[in-house]
Parts: C-alpha cells; structure tokens; sequence
C-alpha cells in the first residue's frame, strides 16, 4: 500500500501538462531539478543554474521559486 505522501504527489503529476520534451523526474533516478522549501506554502525556492528556463519557475528580484505543485509538496513534506 502506497503512503499518503505518494498518493498526492501522483494524483498531481497525473494533473500536470507539462510541455514536449520537459523532463523534473526521472523513474528511478529521482528528481532532476533542484529546490528548497523556504515557506512560501505553493513556492519553493529553484536552485537550479538554469531557472529561467524552467516552464514552472517565477522570477521576483534576484531568486527565482518553482511553482510545480509535486516539486514543491516534495521540497516541503519530504525535504528532499
């Protein structure tokens, strides 16, 4: 049986359109992206080189957030 966690990160990525080509997670390999709870609730910090190029990535000042709601559910309840 599956835990509550795993539950709602796929009921999400099963809701996501994410476009041609974009891959955050890998089966077996885990996420490809990095990003950091810093609680903002539905924002995680990016901490990826490249976060502009990031269809799920907001820019405010100086930082950008990933607003990819499995990756931040991740970043936040999992830490990882």
């Amino acid at each position: 049986m599956k835990d509550a966690n795993m539950l709602v990160i796929e009921k999400a990525i099963n809701g996501l359109k994410l476009p041609a080509g974009f891959k955050w997670h890998v089966p077996g390999v885990g996420f490809t992206c990095k990003a950091r709870d810093i609680g903002l609730g539905s924002f995680a910090e990016c901490l990826e080189t490249q976060s502009y190029a990031c269809p799920f990535s907001v820019s405010y000042e100086d930082s950008y957030y990933c607003k990819c709601f499995p990756r931040v559910y991740i970043a936040r309840e999992l830490k990882k």
